[in-house]
């Protein structure tokens, strides 16, 4: 499995809005047939601070995801509303096995 970790930090005033967009590029997502998770996470003190944590079947199928053409607007929609360049991380699955059941 391939695991994406990406922190993205938006401007007061733009929480919402950024909410709104990250859920449709969160539901979309999870119809990608390589997609085997997409948690949306909220910090719990800084309310600007939000964490995707992406799990794919293979490096393969998370580029795929990122021509998507939900994607593609969701990154145009939101880029405006980011205080800071978002980081990603990506990482290889150790536990669990890589069998989406045990999850």
């Amino acid at each position: 499995m391939y695991v994406v970790g990406v922190t993205i930090w938006i401007k007061p005033g733009f929480e919402e809005k950024f909410i709104e967009a990250v859920r449709m590029n969160h539901e979309k997502t999870r119809r990608e047939p390589g997609n085997l998770r997409f948690d949306v996470l909220r910090h719990e003190d800084e309310p600007g601070r939000f964490f995707l944590y992406e799990v794919y079947r293979s490096r393969d199928d998370f580029a795929a995801h990122q021509q998507t053409a939900h994607y593609l607007a969701w990154k145009e929609t939101v880029a405006d509303w980011m205080s800071r360049p978002r980081e990603g991380i990506k990482h290889l699955s150790l536990f669990p096995e890589d069998r989406p059941a045990a999850w």
